[in-house]
């Protein structure tokens, strides 16, 4: 796992501005470095390197390939590269899989070489004979990839911070993309905070040639949407038996490949059924105890270490747990703008960052059971949207008006009064109940339940929000229930936007790789598409197939729990420890000077939050570390 960059069109000392732009992705690979410039061509690669694979000179990069026509540098792990080298006949001066991917470019050209990758990866190739610059990133967006023109040079980057290097860089804030931002906590591909910026889609190439560099444009290699759509039309018609058989088999030998490493390696476990499965399935192939990690809070209803300490117990691991005051968790706050490098809003993004920080002390790289709710309908939202809308769709558009009218009249207090006793935040509840009576469409329902804020371009001075596959009916699945369309968009947008952004940065800045056996491997994700949705949900309860390859190494009654997703208590601490620093970021002043919000909406959220009327944390937290981050950017 590394860090890469490089420059294309510049002419100025290559050499000083490719190592600076490397420089600051240190962290993504603390181990070694390099850079590679052809002064004539005005192309630089910069790489800072994570040693996972071949720890010897031989995996150094930027790596040329045996003819020296192609030169690359390389993020990820390719898991079949041993059988892609049993391919290729080339003379081999090392052991990695970089080496591989180059033979694979000289034998059967880059395009065709990406298509037999599996695995995760974003890595920039030049071509000396075409002169042709092609960037690639890995088909479920699991590795980053920015890049932009500045001043007529073209840059790119794992990160924003290696653009930013660059004297040339112009960071100008993209209104529209800080509109989406404001919707959904995270900045989705393409777009990014800066115009003139991107991020490369998932699944996508771009090649720069010539004097067309330009007005390049991605295209794409492989196509989730279209993957699972295919497996809707074509499901696996096997037994339930025949199914798990087959599941659990390739999970096995998925999991097996991921567990290759010449250096300490250990997982992830929360507890839940996707981090226990994958530990289950680790542990039954190695020799010794699997090293396993874990986070408790002192919070009531935040704590996962007891249950993920009984998992360990069960498995026989090697088990560390770190239990986090609040004063700890709060520390991590000031390092976010850094780490992420533009606004992201996922707030589990701090115990994220803690739990990478601990096992670092003990490992280099980590597995972990991402991707297991978007493949195996593991989100509570997938069945409260059905339910939903099982029970409003029939109702007149009237009475639907009066209902949710009379929702939203009832004081809080009064809520809490009457059924305070028996449901948590029951005005909270009333009040998304009120908003669902006025949609028209399960999609509106889902998009409404997993916006931070609804209306966002009311909140950004000059902003228009650009449609998404969250608002585009062209991306939705055809002839599919709400549920698999609701899955198939969080595998388009939530999935490498947020929870593979959030592992990224967080476990990359303390240089930890994270592998993620139910999504890098492609294989997987294919399959699971093919699986008919009883086979994931059943009984008002997700990933029945994931439970049944668990039960046959783990007691039933172990996995019997409410979802808990890694939480902390967010709304509270905003009332208690952290308020000063919100309230001074949310100054109304502050806010009309910067002239990016509105700041009525955003104060009237503030005070209705102190007071307890309602728990606005997740649309307060998306302002909160915009305003931190643009504070980091002064």
């Amino acid at each position: 796992m590394c860090g890469i960059t490089g420059i294309l069109n510049d002419s100025t000392d290559l050499q000083t501005r490719v190592t600076a732009m490397s420089a600051a992705l240190r962290h993504r690979g603390p181990d070694d470095s390099g850079a590679w410039t052809d002064a004539v061509a005005g192309v630089a690669l910069g790489f800072r390197r994570l040693a996972i694979l071949d720890l010897s000179p031989g995996g150094h990069q930027p790596m040329t390939s045996a003819s020296g026509r192609f030169t690359i540098v390389f993020n990820g792990e390719i898991y079949n590269y041993l059988d892609l080298r049993a391919e290729l006949t080339a003379t081999w001066r090392g052991t990695s899989d970089t080496e591989v991917i180059l033979a694979g470019c000289e034998a059967w050209g880059i395009a065709e070489t990406v298509q037999r990758l599996n695995g995760m990866f974003a890595f920039a190739v030049w071509d000396a004979h075409e002169k042709t610059l092609t960037l690639a990133r890995d088909r479920l967006g699991i590795k980053p990839l920015y890049y932009g023109w500045s001043g007529g040079v073209f840059l790119f980057g794992s990160e924003l911070k290696s653009l930013r290097a660059h004297p040339a860089f112009a960071g100008e804030i993209d209104r529209d993309a800080l509109t989406l931002y404001l919707r959904l906590g995270d900045i989705p591909a393409p777009h990014s905070i800066y115009q003139n910026v991107k991020k490369l889609p998932p699944a996508c190439l771009l090649t720069l040639r010539g004097e067309s560099a330009r007005s390049a444009v991605p295209t794409d290699y492989w196509s989730a949407r279209d993957m699972a759509q295919s497996g809707l039309e074509h499901p696996f018609h096997g037994s339930e038996r025949e199914a798990v058989e087959m599941l659990e088999s390739h999970l096995r030998r998925s999991i097996g490949l991921r567990m290759l490493a010449d250096v300490p390696l250990g997982a992830f476990l929360s507890g839940g059924i996707d981090s226990s499965l994958v530990v289950a399935l680790m542990q039954a192939q190695s020799p010794r105890p699997v090293q396993t990690f874990s986070l408790g809070f002192t919070e009531a209803g935040y704590d996962e270490a007891a249950q993920a300490r009984a998992v360990a117990q069960r498995l026989q691991t090697d088990h560390t747990e770190l239990y986090v005051t609040p004063a700890e968790a709060l520390a991590v706050i000031p390092r976010l703008p850094t780490l992420y490098d533009e606004p992201f809003a996922d707030s589990s993004q701090i115990p994220t960052f803690l739990v990478s920080q601990m096992a670092r002390q003990h490992v280099t790289v980590a597995l972990s059971g991402d991707g297991g709710d978007e493949l195996f309908g593991g989100y509570n939202r997938y069945r409260l949207v059905e339910s939903l809308w099982g029970r409003v769709k029939n109702l007149p558009p009237g009475a639907r008006r009066l209902l949710s009218a009379g929702l939203t009249g009832v004081r809080p207090a009064t809520w809490s009064r009457l059924a305070g006793r028996f449901l948590p935040n029951p005005a909270d509840k009333a009040a998304k109940l009120a908003e669902t009576l006025l949609l028209e469409n399960p999609q509106a329902i889902y998009l409404n339940l997993i916006s931070q804020w609804k209306n966002p371009a009311q909140v950004i001075l000059a902003g228009r929000e650009p449609r998404s596959p969250l608002t585009n009916s062209a991306a939705w699945l055809e002839n599919a229930t709400p549920t698999e369309r609701m899955m198939a968009l969080d595998l388009l947008t939530y999935l490498p936007d947020d929870i593979l952004t959030k592992v990224d940065r967080a476990s990359m800045g303390v240089s930890l790789e994270v592998r993620a056996p139910l999504l890098d491997d492609h294989e997987t994700v294919e399959l699971a598409w093919r699986l008919p949705l009883r086979l994931k949900i059943r009984s008002g309860q997700g990933k029945w197939i994931l439970r049944q390859i668990l039960a046959r190494h783990l007691p039933a009654k172990m996995m019997e729990r409410p979802k808990q997703g890694f939480a902390i208590p967010l709304h509270t601490w905003l009332r208690g420890p952290l308020r000063g620093w919100a309230e001074a970021l949310l100054d109304e002043n502050r806010l009309r000077r910067e002239g990016f919000f509105d700041p009525a909406p955003i104060r009237q959220k503030w005070q209705a939050h102190l007071t307890g009327q309602s728990n606005e944390q997740s649309a307060l937290w998306a302002v909160l570390m915009f305003e931190a981050w643009l504070e980091n950017e002064k």
